[in-house]
Order: structure tokens, then C-alpha cells, then sequence
């Protein structure tokens, strides 16, 4: 063909003959995700990217498209936790992306790997203001939110921009990688063999970070010298996935742990030396704390405060890959700068065979203090109440999890919450998803779609009415894909609990109470799932097992009293208190 020859002068044949030898931005994008693993694409559709989902669907991608945004970024921020490779996210331009950007802030947050690949307005608009459909500097915005931003112009540096994405996503502290990709970038065409040879896959994705020798010989003298340790595992070494490593160190070493929310299962949570049932104890009584892929940030009050007992009393020993993270609310008396695998092999060799355990008076209070307190909450847990308090739903659902170990639990709200991560036992590694360090409301949908595409396993999603308002729609994308997933709403008609007043004695209802005994399981029905009540513990018990047998969408709008919450759960303290609202508002009194 003539390079001056236009292309609608030419027949059907003479066309494809001249395309057969090109490639175009659609194509190498998709070419460079598959080439680095990628087989899951979470999205939601429109301009510029329609046609990418398609394509990616034709080259055997498997493309999930959500109802909104957010929830798409949140599958893949699951994805990224659970496989510890990047999530994929696609998304189009302005609005779109910005919906996404939450999800990507929450995997950086969370320090997962994951990355927003976005349609985006053209640059020759943009930056004169010129007023471009959906015009905005994405690029710009999305940095404050993420690990990395890049942005690609030329078909020939997809290859590239795919592996920036990719390594920095999971090089050290993992985290989240936003793609600028305009639309004209995916229809620019080039030599097939050429772009090809553009493509890049990145090497050793999770590369090694070993500590120095002189950090292990300090970590394990200030070790050696506490009397009552404790050992806090974080999701951090969940994400490492090197579990018999860190099991072997756990019970080599013999102190008691505590897993926060996320690790709950890399060592199970009836194991003799986990503490979660005397985690006021522990925290308060230990001079030696070790973190294992956790922070000292607001979910452990920042090492400090009453519940830590006496100020500056505590060594801290801790295990992260980031240098910045040392120091940053304690002082670090032995840091292991480093991966977990890599750190937890440095000990164990450097222990070897001589380890003095921590003596039974320490360990054996522990221990007594958690057969206290579990046998006291026990017949809470097997009341059979009509309407449910939580302690009698959960009960169902801990013995659920006992029965069904590879099930994934899916967890979010306030006292659902609260609740859920004390009582249900974990009995197996990245099997519990939840909000995570930001403590957001909404992951609940896109964490269950996420659960049940990643692993193939069955997932149980336990949800507050409030929280599951934030993804609600995203059951018409169960539904769409016949996912095994089962969501049990606490359905108490309210945010925290229903029985709100409005103070002022208007026709309003309180703005902490929705619709009364509002029929949630019609909306699954709606599309084709399973919707059904729960009044009682044995409803629930019954409900549920009927779900895992069917592995069909199903939904149990779960009552729960109104009165059974308590506001903002657990991190009531969080909320700002009005020194005059006692003395304007009776009600503020109760």
C-alpha cells in the first residue's frame, strides 16, 4: 500500500492485508498485562476503554465489569493482597477515575499491590484548559493517592510503562500504581514484530530484602532479655506468604501473639499461644513487643496509652521492610530492615537449636486469662434470641468458619465488625478480608467478588446494614457471575443501632435510622439469587449451610435487635465529644 493512499479507497481484502503485519495500543496493553501474568482484569466500561475489556476478553482475559468504580478498585486491592501480585483495575477517564483513586488510596494504605489503569483526555486539551469531555490532569490528582503515577504517549512504551507499574507496585513496601492511558494512545498502530519486541516482563517480581547480620544478633539479644514477651503479627506477614516460616519462628520463639484482623489464620487462632482472648493482658503487661508485618499506627493506639501500660516500659522489636517505618510512633530498639520470609530465615539460623522459651508464669497467665474469657462469652454465643444480638450470630458464624476452613470471610461494618474479629476463629492463612488499616466502609462487595474469582473457594460475607449500603448494587454482579458468595446482613435498621431519635421532635427520622425492617433479601431476589430471613441463630445456621451446599448468590437479611449496637463500636473513643451538647440535648444524657 502507498503511504498516501487512504484507507476508505481501499476494498476489504487490500485492508486486511495491510493490517496484518501491525499492531495498535489495545493490543500491546493487553499483550504486556498477559506477558506479566495478568489473567483477571476488575472494570467498569465505557469511553475510552470499552473495546479494551472486549479485546482482553477475546485474548482470554478474564474481565469482571462492576457497577461502579470503587468497588471494581476494590476486587483488585483483594487481588493484589491474596495473590501478591498487582490487582488490575481499568476504569475511564475523570469521574471514573476517581472513583477508582479511593480503591488505589486503600491499597496503598493497606500496602498491597495493585494498579489503576485509567482512559484519560488528551494532553494537547488538558493542559491549555481548552474544556476536553471528562477533562482532568489524572495524572496530577492520583499522586498524592499512590506509590507511583505514570503516564503513557507512544504505542512503543506500553511494554515499558506495564513494567514501571508492575515493579513498583511490589518492589519494598508494596502499595498502589495508577496508569495514565489516553485514548488516543490506544488506537496508535505499529509494526507487530516491533511491538513485540517492546514488550517487557519484569524479573523477580518480589525480590529479597536480607537483614544485616548485626540487626538479627540486636533483635535477638533484646529478645533473649524480655520476660514477657509478645509477639504482634500483622497482614503484612499474611500478604509475605512464606506462613511455615513465620509459624516455625512463632513457636520456636513461645510467645504468646496477637494477630491483628487480617493475619488472623497465619497461625490458627485456637493455636496454645495466641492471646487475642487476653489481648488486655498482653498489651499492658509485656516489657518486649516483636511486630511481624504491623505498624504502630491508630489500629494499636500507636504503641501508646493506658491500654499499653506504663510509658516507656516496653522494648519494641520489629520486622518491616520500609527504613521509615522504624521509629515512626515508638522507639525501635532492635529493627530488621527487610522481607518477612527473608528476616524470620535470619532468626530461625541464628537461633538454631538453643532457645529458652518464656518461663510458665508468663506464658500460663496468658493462657489462664484466655480460657477465662472464652469459657465466660461461650453461652452468649449458643443463645438462640429471636430478634439476634450479635454474640448469638456470631456464634453461627465462628462454628461455620470452624466447619468450613478454606471458606473466605468477608467482614465489614461497626459492631459487625467489632464483633466478628473477636469472636469467628480463622483457622487458615488470607482467609479473612476486611477494611484494613484506613478502616473504610464498602470493601465489602468487591472483597467478596475478589475472594470468590482469585481462590474458587466459597465466601461468607458478613456485613452491616450500614455498611453493605456502599456496594449493595454490586449483588447484580454476583449475580451476573454466578459467584459462590453467601452475605449475611446484621440488619438492626440503623447506623451502629435503630433506635434513634430525632432530638429536634421532627417527622425526620434520625440520622442514624433507615427504613424499618427493610426487605434486604429482595434485591438478591431481584437478580435471579438466593434471598431469604433469618429471625434466630438457628435460621442463620440453617441459611447459611443451605447457601454452601447450592454454592448459588445468596443473601440472609439476618434481624438483629435495634437496641444491640453501640455507637461506632469498638472506636467509639474516636468520635470528637461536644462539652455543650449535655446541657442543649437531653438526650445527649442517656
Amino acid at each position: 500500500m502507498s503511504q498516501s493512499e487512504p484507507v476508505q479507497n481501499m476494498n476489504a481484502k487490500t485492508l486486511e492485508n495491510a493490517t496484518s503485519d501491525l499492531t495498535d495500543g489495545f493490543h500491546l496493553l493487553i499483550d504486556a498485562l498477559k506477558l506479566n501474568g495478568v489473567k483477571t482484569i476488575y472494570n467498569v466500561p465505557g469511553i475510552p476503554i470499552t473495546d479494551l475489556g472486549r479485546y482482553a476478553q477475546a485474548q482470554g482475559i478474564r474481565v469482571l465489569s462492576f457497577r461502579h468504580e470503587q468497588h471494581a478498585g476494590y476486587a483488585a486491592a483483594a487481588a493484589g493482597f491474596l495473590n501478591k501480585r498487582p490487582g488490575i483495575c481499568m476504569t475511564v477517564s475523570a469521574p471514573g477515575f476517581l472513583n477508582g483513586l479511593t480503591a488505589l488510596a486503600h491499597a496503598t494504605t493497606n500496602c498491597w499491590p495493585m494498579i489503576l489503569i485509567s482512559g484519560s483526555s488528551e494532553r494537547e486539551i488538558v493542559d491549555l484548559q481548552r474544556g476536553d469531555y471528562e477533562e482532568m490532569d489524572q495524572l496530577a490528582v492520583s499522586r498524592p493517592h499512590a506509590k507511583a503515577s505514570y503516564r503513557i504517549l507512544l504505542a512503543e512504551d506500553i511494554g515499558l510503562g506495564v513494567a514501571r507499574a508492575f515493579r513498583a507496585a511490589t518492589t519494598g513496601r508494596p502499595g498502589g500504581v495508577y496508569l495514565d492511558v489516553p485514548g488516543s494512545l490506544l488506537g496508535q498502530v505499529m509494526d507487530e514484530v516491533e511491538g513485540k519486541k517492546s514488550l517487557r516482563q519484569v524479573i523477580d517480581l518480589n525480590a529479597a530484602s536480607i537483614p544485616a547480620p548485626a540487626a538479627v544478633a540486636r533483635a535477638l539479644e533484646v529478645l533473649k532479655s524480655a520476660k514477657k514477651p509478645l509477639l504482634i503479627i500483622g497482614k503484612g506477614a499474611a500478604y509475605a506468604q512464606c506462613d511455615e516460616k513465620v509459624r516455625q519462628l512463632v513457636e520456636t520463639l513461645g510467645f504468646p501473639y496477637l494477630p491483628m484482623s487480617m493475619a488472623k489464620g497465619l497461625m490458627p487462632d485456637n493455636h496454645v499461644q495466641c492471646a487475642s482472648a487476653a489481648r488486655s493482658l498482653v498489651l499492658k503487661e509485656s516489657d518486649c513487643v516483636f511486630l511481624i508485618g504491623a505498624r504502630l499506627n491508630w489500629l494499636l493506639g500507636q504503641g501508646q496509652g493506658p491500654a499499653w501500660g506504663e510509658k516507656y516500659a516496653k522494648k519494641f522489636v520489629q520486622i518491616d521492610i520500609e527504613q521509615t517505618e522504624i521509629d515512626s510512633n515508638q522507639t525501635i530498639s532492635a529493627p530488621l530492615i527487610g522481607d518477612i520470609e527473608s528476616c524470620a530465615d535470619a532468626l530461625l539460623d541464628a537461633i538454631g537449636g538453643n532457645w529458652e522459651k518464656p518461663s510458665k508464669g508468663w506464658t500460663g497467665a496468658v493462657r489462664s486469662k484466655v480460657e477465662a474469657n472464652v469459657a465466660r462469652m461461650a453461652p452468649k454465643l449458643r443463645n438462640n434470641n429471636s430478634p439476634m444480638d450479635y454474640q448469638g450470630a456470631m456464634g453461627v458464624i465462628k462454628d461455620v468458619m470452624a466447619e468450613h476452613q478454606d471458606t473466605i470471610l468477608v467482614n465489614e461494618g461497626a459492631n459487625a465488625l467489632d464483633q466478628c474479629r473477636s469472636i469467628v476463629d480463622i483457622h487458615k492463612p488470607r482467609k479473612r478480608l476486611d477494611v484494613g488499616t484506613w478502616g473504610i466502609m464498602g470493601i465489602g462487595m468487591g472483597s467478596a467478588v475478589a475472594g470468590a474469582v482469585e481462590t474458587g473457594n466459597q465466601v461468607l460475607c458478613v456485613e452491616g446494614d450500614s455498611a453493605f449500603g456502599f456496594s449493595g448494587m454490586e449483588v447484580e454482579t454476583i449475580c451476573r457471575y454466578n459467584l459462590p458468595i453467601c452475605i449475611v446482613i446484621f440488619n438492626n435498621n440503623g447506623i451502629y443501632r435503630g433506635d434513634g431519635e430525632n432530638w429536634s421532635g421532627g417527622e425526620d427520622p434520625s440520622p442514624t435510622v433507615f427504613v424499618k425492617d427493610s426487605k434486604y433479601e429482595m434485591m438478591m431476589q431481584a437478580f435471579g439469587g438466593v434471598g431469604v430471613v433469618a429471625n434466630n441463630p438457628d435460621d442463620l445456621r440453617r441459611t447459611i449451610s443451605e447457601a454452601f451446599k447450592s454454592r448459588k448468590p445468596t443473601l440472609i437479611n439476618a434481624i438483629i435487635a435495634e437496641d444491640a449496637g453501640r455507637e461506632s463500636g469498638n472506636i467509639g473513643n474516636l468520635n470528637p465529644t461536644s462539652v455543650v451538647a449535655q446541657h442543649i440535648y437531653p438526650q445527649a444524657k442517656k
